[in-house]
Parts: C-alpha cells; sequence; structure tokens
C-alpha cells in the first residue's frame, strides 16, 4: 500500500471535476482546500519536517487565511524559506501553527546568513511516506527523513566556496497577518565536535534539541557556531536570552559552514524533548538505533529505510482489491492521513514530571471523534488505549478532559466546538473490554467533566445553547452510563441513562430540527441529523418516518437543482444565500458527516448508497486538489476509508452501520483479528452507485443493516452482494435505538436562561 500513497493530495485548493447528479445540489460554504503538506512524517509520531513557505495552515504552501470560499493566494508559485518541524495536518481556524527550529541551506558569501528569510523557488518535490525531497533554484537539493522523537536532514550543494546550514531558534508560526510565534526564553550552547544542543520556550513549551552535523569531508572544514541579528559569533560558544518580547526579537541560531564541492552531502540529525536537552539527546540515539552517540553518514539513509518500515506495517492493516491505480492512491493516501495525528509523546509531557501517556495535536475531538478515532481503535487497539490514558493523565492533572490539546500551552480553547466528546471514545473502549484502563478512574473524570462549563447548564435546565452541546451532553451521558454499569454501578447507570435522554429537548417537533440557536460552523440543519443513541424516538419527533425521510431529502437536495458554489471573497448576500439553502455541505465540514447513513433508521439503506456513492466518487481525487475540505487531522480522510470499505462507525454507541463498498475485496486487521469484506457483483465503475441485495456474515444471511462493534471486531467473512437496482435488504429492519421515550420540555421550559431544573 505504501507505494500507492501520494502525500501531496490535499495540499491544494479543490480541484475535481464538476460534479453532476445529487452532488451538484450540494453546498459548501468552508474553504475547499484540504491544508494537509507532504512532508516527513511518522506514524502518529510528534515530529515532521516540511518545506516552509509560510502558508496557512501548515507552513507549506501559497495561501491566505480564509473562512469562506476558496483562499486567496499568499505568494506567487512554489517556494521555500527552508524547512521546518512540527506541522499540523489539514487542520484549519488558528492563526499560528508550530514550524518551529527552521533549517536554511545558503551558498554564497562566508559571514553572511542574513538571506534565511529570503525565498527560493522549488522546482522539483518528491515525498513519500517519512520523505521529502525538493530541489531549488538555487541548485541545492534537500531532502527530510523523521523518526519519532529526531529528524535528519540531507542536503547535496553544487559547488560554491561557501556553504551554510543555518538553524533558526527563534523561528516559529506563519507568515499570515498576526500569525508568527516569538520566542519567550531560549538558551543556546555549541558542544564538542559538531554539535550544539538548547531550548526554546515556544507558546509556553520548552522545546529541547539535540543537534549533530556531519561535513562533506569529516568536518574539519565545517565548523559550527552562533548567530545573532543575521551575524555570525566567531569564537561563541553560549547565547542565552531570558526573556524576549516581539519588540525585542532579533533572530538567533546556529551555523555550520564550509567548501563544498559539486554533489558533497551535508547532514544534520535533530533530536527533539519536551524535557531537556539530555532527553533530546537520548531520543536522537535511540531514533537511529545507535548504542553510542557516535556520528554515522550513513543516519539518513537508514533512518529512512526504518520509518517506511513502519510504515508500510501501518499502511497494511487494510487491503483493497482495484483495478484503478488512481482509486488505490486515493484510498491508500486518505489512510496514509489518517495516521499522521494524534502525536504520541511518551514520557514527554513538559507540563508534569511524571512519566507515562502523553499525547498532543488532538485537534480536535469535534474533528476526529466520529470517523478517525474508530479507525484507531480498529487498527491499534493499543494505541487507543494510551490515548484514553493521555487524556486521563490531562484529567488528573489540568482537571478536565479536553475538546482539543496541542503542544502549545493554553486552556481548552476548543470548548466551543463541542462538550464531552471523549466520552464516546471512552464507551466503545470500555464495550470492545481493551485491558490497560483503570475503568473506575475513567469513570471518575468522566462524571466530573459533565459538570464543567456547558455541563453545569445541562443539569439546571435540561437543555443548553449552543443547542448542538445538548446532542453532546447527552451521547455522553448514554456513554457514561455503559461504563458505569461495565463496573457494577447500577445505580448510577440508571441515572446517567435518565440524563440521556435529554437530547429531545433540543428538537423542535413543528420543523423536527433543532431548535434555534448559536452554532459552531454551520446551522441547525447541519447538526439535526446526528445519529444519536434513540433515533426510533428522533424519527418520532419529526413526525415519523415519512416526514422525517422528506426532510432528509431536503437536506441531500434531492432532485433539487444545482447550485452556486462561492468565489473568493464571497460578498455577504451570497454567503447568506448559501446557508438560506439548508443543504448537505458535502464532506465539507464535520457536523453532518455521518448524516447520509440515517436513512438506515427509516428503511431506506438505497439512499445512503446514494448519496455515499456521490461523495466517495465526486468529492475525493488525485493530486493537490483532491480533498473537497480541509482534512481535519485525518477525520475526512477516516470517513472516506470507512465509506469506501462499506462499513461506517457509530461512535459510541458500538454499532457499524453496513452499506456498498468501493472494492471488490478488502482484509481490515482488527488488532489480532481480521475482516474480510467481500463484494460479489460489484462493477469497477464510478458512474453508477451499486446497491446491497444481501449480507452475510460468517455464512449466516442477514437483513439487518449494522453489526454490533463486537462482531465486527472480532473479525470474520462479511459478504455484501451488490447489484444496479435497490433491492429490499435494510428495509424491513432498523439499527437499534434506546427505546425509552421521555416527555419533551414545552418552548417555555427551553429557555436557555431558565434556572429551574428539569427532569424527564
Amino acid at each position: 500500500m505504501i507505494e500507492s500513497v501520494d502525500p501531496f493530495i490535499g495540499t491544494g485548493p479543490t480541484d475535481l471535476p464538476a460534479p453532476d447528479g445529487i452532488a451538484a445540489s450540494w453546498w459548501s460554504p468552508k474553504p475547499p482546500v484540504g491544508n494537509t503538506h507532504p512532508g516527513a512524517t511518522h506514524p502518529f509520531g510528534m515530529v515532521s519536517a516540511c518545506s516552509y513557505s509560510g502558508g496557512y495552515p501548515t507552513g507549506y504552501g501559497a495561501f491566505e487565511r480564509s473562512t469562506e470560499g476558496p483562499p486567496r493566494r499568499l505568494l506567487d508559485g512554489n517556494v521555500t524559506r527552508g524547512f521546518t518541524h512540527f506541522q499540523q495536518s489539514g487542520t484549519g481556524a488558528i492563526r499560528k501553527y508550530y514550524n518551529y527550529l527552521r533549517v536554511t541551506p545558503l551558498i554564497g558569501a562566508a559571514h553572511d546568513v542574513s538571506r534565511v528569510n529570503e525565498p527560493v523557488a522549488v522546482v522539483e518535490e518528491e515525498a513519500s511516506p517519512g520523505w521529502y525531497r525538493a530541489r531549488l533554484a538555487n541548485g541545492i537539493e534537500a531532502e527530510l527523513t523523521v523518526g519519532p522523537k529526531s529528524a535528519v536532514h540531507r542536503y547535496t550543494f553544487p559547488e560554491n566556496t561557501t556553504a551554510h546550514l543555518v538553524l533558526d531558534c527563534s523561528h516559529g508560526g506563519l507568515l499570515i497577518d498576526h500569525g508568527t510565534t516569538v520566542p519567550l526564553r531560549a538558551r543556546l550552547e555549541a558542544t564538542a565536535g559538531r554539535r550544539a544542543r538548547g531550548e526554546v520556550v515556544m507558546e509556553g513549551v520548552p522545546i529541547a534539541f539535540h543537534v549533530e552535523c556531519d561535513g562533506p569531508s569529516g568536518g574539519a572544514d565545517w565548523p559550527r557556531g552562533l548567530w545573532y541579528d543575521h551575524r555570525l559569533m566567531p569564537g561563541g560558544s553560549n547565547l542565552s536570552f531570558d526573556t524576549i518580547r516581539p519588540s525585542t526579537l532579533r533572530p538567533f541560531g546556529l551555523a555550520w559552514s564550509g567548501r563544498i564541492q559539486a554533489g558533497q552531502t551535508v547532514e544534520l540529525r535533530i533530536g527533539f524533548s519536551l524535557r531537556g536537552t539530555q532527553q533530546a539527546s537520548d531520543n536522537l540515539d535511540i531514533d537511529l538505533r545507535r548504542s553510542d552517540a557516535s556520528p554515522s553518514a550513513e543516519s539518513f539513509a537508514s533512518r529512512r529505510v526504518d520509518t517506511a518500515r513502519t510504515w508500510v506495517d501501518h499502511l497494511d492493516r487494510i487491503e483493497v482489491d482495484t483495478e484503478s491505480e488512481t482509486r488505490r492512491s486515493v484510498f491508500a493516501t486518505a489512510l496514509y492521513h489518517s495516521m499522521i495525528k494524534p502525536c504520541f509523546a511518551p514520557d514527554e509531557s513538559p507540563f508534569w514530571s511524571a512519566d507515562g501517556a502523553f499525547v498532543f495535536d488532538i485537534c480536535t475531538m469535534w474533528d476526529i471523534y466520529r470517523t478517525q478515532l474508530p479507525l484507531l481503535t480498529a487498527l491499534f487497539p493499543e494505541r487507543a488505549v494510551e490515548l484514553a490514558n493521555a487524556l486521563l493523565r490531562i484529567a488528573d492533572e489540568e482537571g478536565n478532559i479536553p475538546i482539543g490539546y496541542r503542544m502549545a500551552k493554553g486552556a481548552d480553547r476548543f470548548f466551543r466546538q463541542g462538550s464531552a466528546l471523549a466520552h464516546t471514545f471512552f464507551a466503545d473502549l470500555c464495550d470492545l473490554g481493551l485491558p490497560g484502563i483503570d475503568w473506575d478512574r475513567a469513570l471518575s473524570h468522566m462524571e466530573a467533566d459533565l459538570r464543567r462549563l456547558f455541563g453545569e447548564e445541562y443539569l439546571e435546565n435540561g437543555v443548553v445553547h449552543p443547542i448542538s452541546h445538548t446532542l453532546d451532553l447527552a451521547a455522553a451521558y448514554h456513554g457514561s452510563a455503559g461504563v458505569a454499569r461495565a463496573v457494577g454501578d447500577d445505580e448510577l447507570a440508571a441515572h446517567f441513562d435518565g440524563l440521556a435522554t435529554r437530547w429531545i429537548n433540543a428538537f423542535d417537533p413543528d420543523t423536527g430540527l433543532l431548535l434555534d440557536s448559536s452554532f459552531y460552523e454551520g446551522g441547525r440543519w447541519n447538526y439535526s441529523f446526528r445519529l444519536v443513541h434513540d433515533m426510533a424516538t428522533r424519527i418520532e419527533v419529526a413526525g415519523g418516518e415519512a416526514a422525517y425521510c422528506a426532510i432528509l431529502d431536503q437536506f441531500f437536495g434531492v432532485d433539487a437543482p444545482p447550485v452556486k458554489q462561492l468565489g473568493i471573497d464571497p460578498p455577504a448576500d451570497e454567503v447568506a444565500a448559501g446557508y438560506a439553502l439548508n443543504r448537505f455541505e458535502g464532506l465539507n465540514n464535520e457536523p453532518d458527516m455521518e448524516a447520509p447513513w440515517s436513512y438506515h433508521w427509516v428503511g431506506r439503506p438505497a439512499r445512503t448508497t446514494e448519496i455515499v456513492h456521490a461523495a466517495v466518487n465526486g468529492q475525493f481525487g488525485p493530486g493537490a486538489g483532491g480533498l473537497p475540505g480541509n482534512d481535519d487531522s485525518g477525520g475526512l480522510s477516516s470517513w472516506y476509508v470507512w465509506a469506501s470499505l462499506g462499513l461506517f462507525p457509530v461512535a459510541g454507541q458500538q454499532m457499524f452501520l453496513i452499506n456498498a463498498p468501493s472494492f471488490a475485496r478488502s482484509v481490515i486487521r482488527f488488532g489480532d483479528a481480521a475482516l474480510t469484506v467481500s463484494a460479489p457483483g460489484f462493477v469497477e465503475d464510478d458512474t453508477r452507485p451499486q446497491y446491497v441485495q444481501s449480507v452475510t456474515f460468517d455464512g449466516r444471511s442477514i437483513d439487518r443493516s449494522w453489526l454490533a462493534a463486537s462482531e465486527v471486531h472480532a473479525g470474520g467473512g462479511l459478504v455484501i452482494a451488490l447489484g444496479l437496482e435497490p433491492s429490499t435488504w435494510g428495509t424491513t429492519t432498523r439499527p437499534p435505538s434506546v427505546s425509552r421515550v421521555p416527555v419533551p420540555l414545552d418552548s417555555s421550559q427551553r429557555d436557555a436562561s431558565s434556572n429551574q431544573e428539569q427532569r424527564p
């Protein structure tokens, strides 16, 4: 699978064929750009390395920040200002991301490092998982690879009297307005030989590094030195700043310089840690598998091979059969993008002293809990347990289970997106019985977290505004009830069950939709088709199956005319008119990702097939423009993986919904088990949907349109027979729902300002 991955997919604005059919009626307000980068990454590693242009949001690319419509260009052409570390993957909406410790190769005057900020055209690029190469207009070739906690650079120079490798330790952030990051404190030390070490505090995080350089001729004529304010400091061995302010910042760092002959290479090896320079040195040695601290000119090649081998192991967890190399590449790349984040950094927390699980770049639960976390749990259950324990440690140390968690220090800045979303993740892990989690401890944190921020209002009023948080909290109580039962606390489980019914208070029975409220990215239509844990009652609130199906059809634009998408800098009235369509945003936004599977609860799985087929085949493709919107830390790519396999996880409900797969055969390795999905009758044709005719699981015919998560994770053989016309399969059964029917609050009680406690 690794040979089919194209890390450049999603790095540019969406460039796909014009949609037709039902997809032509979908409307997408968010920027149609994948926001991925092609740099070197390690599966779930803490370090990445990529060419740096300053573009939004990863530091790679040529575009400005945009919130609606296609982004404006920030730069002309593909340029680089060096090569940085720690990039986000597919995210948006935050002005500054890491891009720390920039390495810039230069040729020129012996004491001139002033050109570290000058852009140089990139004339050729190449990448594969764990490796990135760029050939620059000045004749320099750069190659990057990474380990879990390290990066190795290799530069090939044209002949010149003097060449430099300049490490800018003051660099961070992006070139957009208010996008730069200024270090608060720093200390650098040039140590023996060609080595150096240091620590820079960026956004409250102490980023320690140990760096080594191998010059082209043994290093004798490539001494390292310090530089400050673009001037080399001959003979200097230490540089320290106790306090740095934006007004006083002058660039500083390290440089290695010397004579170079055409074709000679220089290697730079950097170990990183959030716990000091000694641990950074140890991390480099571990990543390079060295038993001593001796430099090795073969470090780049061996590290690249090891990282590629790790990627092969991860990517081979799923196999697909297809005759189309394009489809294989799109799928393999989606799987690759789903394994970049979060960043696992065991024993690296800079915020507390205890060793153990530490994870950052959970950006954010709102983006990944529906699709990426179920994929992580399925393919790498031990990683899922590690993530769960990291979240619990954050709760131990900081008092809450976060919605998102970055390396950068700060409060839970993502709380507006959602409430208690990690509870669905915990509930699924508990149901699977995965070892390694103290569930009494977890339940204690889950209960406490349900009372923070919007949770108090939920308990007092039975409803919360923004109204989507009501759905989040109800789902969290439902999941927490399952955990309580698992640890034997039936009384607490029953209490949680009652609180979990309050989702109904979020809906208006007159419209069958959510109440008017404020919403984080989207409107009430986007959030109204969430797969709540009592879909049977949800459908009754909408007036029954026929009425619910009718508003679903309206949302997906069934039989509606094509719509016009936004252009660059769209006027306000055009944006308002688009939102007034109340339309599915076509995988351009997170809240309605699960909506296509709502049809299963009204016996219309064929409609799910039509919508998913249109999305899979029309909104994903090869090349830089191959994604319909932000990849969101792999959340979007994980959606594509599940949809292509013919399964969709219902987060927090321990259930997978069945749909027509996009491959004749696939094999999914769930830990030690394997699930084979076969699709007899499948035709390699992207132009029309193929419908489920019948399903057998381990030889047993099933008419239901779902499988329990325990069934799927146990592996076996799933046969989904396909045909070109809808069938009666899945039309007479309905996926599970919690059958309780609570009494909804009347309109006065739904007022978020009421302080009266309501108990359904």
